[in-house]
């Protein structure tokens, strides 16, 4: 069984503001099962999106877990405010969070494609 997006969310955040570091909610989404987009601000102003993994990409062990892949890797901050657009009209029920941490391997569980 998965875990409720709301307390997904409240567990990210806890954790980086336990660190120190800064997060928001930008956009709330479904407390039970919207998608969840981490934006992640560097200090040199570029930024990452994160998304949900595809779920042919999910495998036995993760199953139960929230997998995302890196949507857009140290982009201007209007790719990034683009991307979200999109998926808001694709998915009006979706979270938005955004991290201002350079250190994110602790905080969610991230997959790749093969190339």
């Amino acid at each position: 069984m998965r875990l409720r997006s709301d307390i997904f969310v409240s567990a990210i955040t806890r954790r980086v503001f336990a660190r120190g570091e800064m997060a928001a909610v930008l956009r709330k989404g479904s407390d039970a099962a919207g998608a969840i987009f981490i934006r992640q601000r560097a200090r040199d102003g570029r930024e990452t999106l994160f998304g949900p993994a595809p779920q042919s990409l999910v495998t036995a062990e993760d199953e139960g877990q929230r997998l995302f892949e890196c949507r857009l890797s140290a982009a201007d901050p209007e790719a990034v405010d683009a991307a979200l657009a999109r998926e808001i009209r694709f998915d009006p029920d979706c979270w938005v969070v955004e991290l201002e941490t350079s250190v994110i391997a602790d905080l969610f569980e991230t997959t790749t494609p093969d190339a």
